[in-house]
């Protein structure tokens, strides 16, 4: 971890960017602005974004959106890398709502262990039931013989994270690999940020390497809440340039901090907003293999469901959300406890409140007579 390089000269903002700045820097992809697109171009950037079906379909519903136009309600679920036997579980759900006039964005983190109502899914045979949310894609992923698939377990979470918020459908949604995202800040050339708080990672020593077990924890058997044990890799407050291995563990940290998962969501969220700031200065579309290296990161940790639109079509319809108008929403919860065990999360009433700002178009006018429900950068 290094400290940053002086500020870099601003550029026009790549078409890649865009996307950037939306889904975490996950479909970085073309050069747009005054640059043209070339069909060759555009083909090898669909392509390398496998598309998926994510998103719950109702019965009538139209196959392909005729445009994309604001509001926008786009569902990101971030998953650890899982074979096709183990069920999938969502350790990051992050909703992003774009009003009408598509000028700005507005981004709020589901607690994953939020205790919730999750609809039935005829699909596995599941009759429904109170849950943690991040269970919802197990749930829903089981196509029989011991074997999940994780698209279908995302579509209900997506009805589970609807039933939640009131939002009726997603206009997109994606899933994101944590072992590909590393990649992608790599070939970005890693990423600055500011640390906010000390974090200690849990999982990693300082050089990166994985922390051994303790002699207590060695037994899978082991109920053990802190397995590891050895030297820790630090992260302390300031402004450093994150190599991909440094920011992906800290994004996952959550143990040992002041209020848990919740201060996990804010710095998953100042990083989704750091890495749209990396895209506007970095000009990775003009070196060729630099790109490559992007493309193929990509297109091996997210899969993309655009309800029938391209990750192009969607890097054209968003060009006006810019880092600075990026808003990061913290919801206020509690933990549940039940006779001194851990049950989950629980949100605060005025959750129900900033959801019904978001369906009735009035998140600024809520936002402004609650400041606590925004994160600072």
């Amino acid at each position: 971890m290094t400290d940053p390089d002086k500020p870099r000269k601003k550029r026009k903002s790549p078409l890649w960017a865009r996307l950037c700045a939306i889904f975490g820097c996950i479909l970085m992809v073309i050069s747009g602005g005054t640059i043209v697109a070339t069909q060759v171009v555009t083909a090898r950037v669909n392509g390398a974004v496998p598309p998926g079906d994510l998103l719950p379909v109702e019965p009538g519903a139209p196959v392909k959106r005729a445009d994309i136009k604001g509001p926008l309600n786009i569902l990101l679920v971030g998953i650890d890398p899982r074979n096709d036997t183990t069920a999938p579980l969502s350790d990051s759900i992050i909703v992003v709502h774009i009003p009408q006039d598509m000028s700005e964005a507005y981004l709020f983190s589901v607690p994953r262990d939020l205790i919730v109502d999750i609809p039935p899914f005829a699909k596995t045979g599941f009759r429904g039931g109170t849950s943690k949310i991040n269970a919802a894609m197990s749930y829903g992923s089981s196509v029989g013989n011991g074997k999940h698939d994780v698209p279908q377990g995302f579509s209900l979470l997506a009805k589970t994270v609807s039933k939640l918020t009131g939002i009726q459908t997603f206009d997109a949604g994606a899933i994101i690999n944590f072992g590909g995202f590393k990649k992608i800040v790599d070939a970005m050339g890693g990423v600055t940020m500011t640390v906010d708080e000390l974090v200690k990672s849990e999982h990693l020593a300082p050089d990166g390497s994985p922390r051994p077990r303790s002699a207590r924890c060695r037994d899978p058997r082991s109920n053990c809440d802190h397995p590891y044990t050895g030297p820790q890799k630090t992260y302390k407050p300031g402004t450093y340039h994150l190599q991909g291995w440094e920011a992906l563990d800290y994004v996952r940290q959550r143990y040992g901090l002041k209020n848990s998962d919740y201060d996990r969501q804010r710095h998953q969220q100042q990083f989704i907003k750091a890495m749209a700031d990396q895209a506007f200065s970095k000009d990775v579309v003009t070196d060729p293999a630099k790109l490559g290296a992007v493309l193929e990161a990509a297109g091996k940790s997210l899969i993309f469901d655009g309800n029938g639109n391209s990750v192009v079509d969607w890097a054209f319809a968003l060009k006006n959300i810019r880092p600075a108008n990026m808003t990061l929403i913290k919801l206020p919860g509690r933990s549940v406890i039940t006779n001194g065990s851990y049950k989950g999360e629980a949100l605060d009433d005025t959750a129900d409140e900033f959801f019904a700002s978001i369906r009735d178009e009035t998140v600024d006018t809520f936002l402004l007579q609650h400041p606590e429900f925004i994160n600072k950068a």
